[in-house]
């Protein structure tokens, strides 16, 4: 009887007969695609970026230095800030000769299908192989060789190498031939394959998770994406309205998903929550998420779902899921594996939006430092700049669309959904003086690290001690939180924007160190995030909210200003007169006025509850104001109004 599995043999690829043909189907369905189809399409897995993949499962012949170690050799893996630290960009073999390896123990028996590689991420050094050959073996000690492959000459761009026939073993090896004369032996390395079923294996059991909820994942284009939403729409028509909010540069719409129990108008007293994902284009996880979350909400609404028809009802919820379509487009098309680092991060016109919006923080700062009382510069609805408005600004015009939404619509808490990490920002993440590091917080400082800490401890895999890092900074070491000014400085930042030139507080996600993650680890990320999604959405409430009404009339005043004492940052009544201030427990004094109004004054108490405190204001116009009123109207003045005016005059003789 043949053992389970033989060890691998020169020119004897181990293969189940019972996968034989599923094997061949592929390999054809492969050939006729290959013009159209990548990896990415394809049911396979990439082992070397899962985080279930350990340090420990990749080993090699040699290394210079441990910050050139075999943990390190992994696909688009990132340098630290200076070259010869202990994160460097690559693994790097000590020997420049024909006999060094970099090898793989995927624990289980695996369809090897393929290697992805690329050279050396680093400022200084250019390093890459040029030639190699894959090897396969079952008890690492005999191996076979399967392939022989070639990489471009570019240590960043991925370069993809498929074996010639899917063969299922336990280890993988990849031995470098040549390299760039001028380098030495360095490589980053995905490796491709799947789990196949064995009867041996007394970890059988540890199937990989997955997620009970029925959506679709997998990656959607443009028009799979517009596909999925009017599916959701269709599913839920009584809570779900689909809107857009302008154009990318090649013409894609901006396709919000409105979720509310009145979709498509603004209730009185009710907040607005924004979720945007796919502001770089490459990172096409939090698009997914943002998918995956219009379904779950639709279907859980429908089920009676106490907790999602809580945030229906009492939240008006709108869903960007790609701010940079352009972009996603084109990391699309080379597929998970192929993408890089970078490939799709801009727009179409190569700006990064990130770094688009205008940049608010600096205006205020330097009329702090000019003003002789810095406390009399405004600190919120900071204009935007004249300059940034002409046609001929560097803005692109997603950036545009998505200012006008802001603008808009009166949101009150955002999220930002990026990738190639996993730690949650918050603003300021503009720093004073250009400084490219330093903690730059807002006057809502304790709030924000609250956001943060909410959806960074609910996340599974940011709240796992166990994890590794993603590329050179230990975040699990600041709680998986950090200032954004801290980390590095973004002038421009669309959560700085929001906090500066709307009510909005915002925070950036930072879901999972692979940027474009395969279909295949879709339903785990999506359990990973489900539950910080959630929560995240309910920060909407704590604090206060009210009404800002005229005496006389009763009828809402907008912009009315909303200032809590010892907190430096106001916020402004909407259309309506409403108004949401986020805060954390504790008594708050409040004072609210607007232009022709008296201010007014409560003292607000915020408990620990899951709703916000009421506190309404009622406004009295001033003699002067009621005047102007009354003669915009042709209307006779009051003996009472006449009576007031006579006594200010009088007082002003006096003074």
């Amino acid at each position: 009887r043949q053992s389970y599995p033989p060890p691998l043999a020169e020119g004897n690829s181990w293969i189940p007969k019972t996968q034989t043909k599923t094997v061949k189907k592929s390999t054809t369905t492969a050939k006729k695609k290959k013009k159209k189809e990548m990896p990415a399409r394809q049911k396979i897995r990439k082992l070397n970026w899962s985080l279930r993949v350990d340090d420990s499962q990749i080993q090699a012949s040699s290394y210079q230095r441990m910050g050139l170690g075999a943990h390190r050799g992994r696909l688009n893996i990132q340098s630290g800030i200076e070259d010869g630290d202990m994160y460097d960009g690559a693994w790097c073999a000590d020997y420049k000769d024909q006999h060094q390896w970099l090898e793989v123990d995927a624990i289980h028996l695996t369809r090897f299908t393929g290697v992805i590689l690329q050279g050396r991420n680093s400022i200084w050094s250019w390093d890459w192989v040029q030639t190699y050959k894959v090897q396969l073996s079952n008890d690492s000690v005999n191996w076979q060789r399967c392939m022989n492959g070639t990489v471009e000459a570019n240590p960043e761009t991925p370069v993809l190498g498929l074996l010639p026939v899917p063969t299922v073993a336990r280890f993988i090896r990849i031995n470098p031939q040549t390299w760039y004369p001028n380098g030495t032996i360095c490589l980053r390395a995905e490796i491709l394959g799947c789990r196949v079923d064995d009867p041996s294996d007394i970890y059988a059991s540890e199937q990989d998770p997955g997620s009970k909820d029925a959506l679709d994942f997998r990656h959607h284009n443009y028009k799979e994406m517009r596909k999925l939403m009017k599916s959701v729409t269709e599913e839920c028509p009584d809570i779900t309205h689909i809107y857009t909010i302008g154009k990318s540069y090649m013409g894609f719409k901006l396709y919000v998903m409105e979720i509310s129990d009145n979709p498509g108008k603004h209730e009185l007293g009710e907040p607005e929550f924004r979720y945007v994902a796919g502001m770089h284009g490459n990172e096409a996880l939090g698009r997914e998420l943002v998918l995956n979350l219009m379904q779950y909400l639709c279907r859980e609404y429908k089920k009676g779902n106490q907790r999602v028809v809580r945030l229906v009802t009492e939240t008006r919820i709108h869903l960007l899921p790609s701010m940079n379509p352009d972009g996603y487009e084109a990391a699309y098309e080379k597929g998970s594996e192929l993408a890089g680092w970078a490939e799709g991060r801009y727009s179409f016109e190569g700006i990064d939006m990130n770094h688009n919006f205008p940049d608010l923080n600096n205006i205020m700062w330097d009329a702090q430092e000019k003003a002789a009382d810095p406390s009399k510069v405004p600190n919120h609805y900071i204009p935007i700049p004249e300059y940034y408005t002409k046609e001929d600004a560097t803005v692109a015009p997603e950036t545009r669309a998505v200012i006008s939404w802001m603008q808009d619509i009166p949101f009150v808490l955002s999220a930002n959904l990026h990738g190639g990490e996993l730690v949650v920002t918050y603003p300021f993440d503009c720093t004073r003086d250009w400084a490219p590091q330093e903690d730059t917080p807002t006057a809502d400082d304790a709030f924000f690290r609250w956001l943060a800490a909410v959806y960074a401890s609910t996340n599974l895999v940011m709240a796992n001690p166990d994890r590794r890092i993603c590329h050179y900074e230990d975040f699990q070491s600041h709680n998986n939180i950090i200032n954004g000014g801290a980390w590095h400085t973004v002038p421009g930042s669309m959560n700085d924007f929001s906090y500066l030139h709307t009510n909005c507080f915002e925070v950036t996600v930072e879901l999972s160190c692979d940027k474009f993650p395969h279909t295949s680890e879709l339903p785990i990320e999506w359990e990973n995030n489900k539950e910080s999604l959630l929560v995240y959405m309910e920060q909407v409430r704590p604090g206060i909210k009210g009404v800002v009404r005229d005496k006389l009339t009763k009828q809402g005043i907008a912009d009315a200003i909303i200032k809590v004492e010892d907190h430096n940052h106001d916020i402004r009544s909407a259309a309506d007169g409403d108004y949401w201030r986020l805060l954390n427990p504790g008594e708050y004094k409040v004072v609210v006025w607007a232009v022709g109004y008296f201010p007014s004054m409560r003292r607000c108490q915020v408990g620990s509850e899951p709703h916000p405190t009421v506190c309404d204001f009622t406004l009295t116009k001033t003699p002067i104001q009621r005047l102007k009123d009354i003669r915009a109207k042709g209307g006779k003045i009051p003996q009472d109004l006449q009576l007031r005016l006579r006594a200010l005059r009088l007082r002003k003789i006096k003074y």
